[in-house]
């Protein structure tokens, strides 16, 4: 799954590697949770690529109310075409959610402890995401698939990265057929990938600043303090 992240690069950095007309405006993240607005990429009516804010929380468009979407900030890949809250939006309302990196919590005893992740060679990187539309509320789900070897350890789930080559299929409105999209589910490189334990601090989502995502040492009892 993919229940927190980070998204703290420059405005100009993201317009350059999305292919922006111009700069987005965002505030920097340390601890980005669901239900907060969000930074999504996705190709508007005119064809051309846009930044927006939708809220993490995907919300169909035939919900009776917007509470379901506190339930569905994650989507798994591999049931997207066939769940009827995340069918359309694969197939028509597919975005980009820029990102510095991601966290993921390890069971360990009776507690858990946080880990944060990012490619190796990337200060900025793209989830995979989809979108809905209901009664001028617009919110976003992210892709899950199984975890590489590198996650398995910490969790059996992480977030679907788009590679920067991909940016153009992958959010390409045209196409709406669901086989040649499922080859985009899937795990991330694990030699490309790093992860190192942080603090405790990142499980309260008022705290957000630069020293969340700082590694920390682990000592043999700090699960016992979760």
């Amino acid at each position: 799954m993919c229940g927190r992240y980070s998204i703290h690069a420059h405005p100009d950095v993201v317009a350059l590697q999305f292919a922006l007309d111009t700069a987005p405006e965002f505030r920097p993240s340390y601890n980005v949770c669901p239900g907060s607005e969000i930074l999504v990429v996705r190709v508007a009516r005119d064809g051309q690529r846009v930044a927006r804010h939708h809220r993490w929380g995907l919300v169909p468009h035939w919900a009776k109310d917007p509470s379901i979407g506190n339930r569905l900030a994650n989507a798994r890949g591999e049931s997207l075409a066939e769940r009827p809250a995340f069918r359309d939006a694969f197939r028509q309302w597919r975005c980009l959610v820029p990102a510095s990196g991601f966290y993921e919590w390890q069971t360990l005893g009776r507690g858990k402890l946080p880990w944060y992740l990012m490619p190796r060679d990337a200060e900025l990187f793209a989830l995979a995401g989809i979108t809905a539309y209901w009664k001028g509320l617009r919110s976003v789900s992210l892709i899950t698939t199984e975890a590489n070897e590198l996650m398995r350890p910490i969790h059996d789930r992480m977030p679907v990265i788009i590679r920067p080559p991909d940016y153009g299929a992958w959010l390409d409105p045209g196409s709406r057929d669901l086989d040649p999209l499922m080859r985009f589910i899937k795990p991330y490189d694990a030699a490309r990938m790093a992860a190192h334990r942080v603090g405790l601090r990142v499980n309260q989502p008022e705290n957000d600043d630069a020293s969340l995502i700082d590694e920390v040492p682990a000592g043999p009892a700090q699960h016992e303090l979760l």
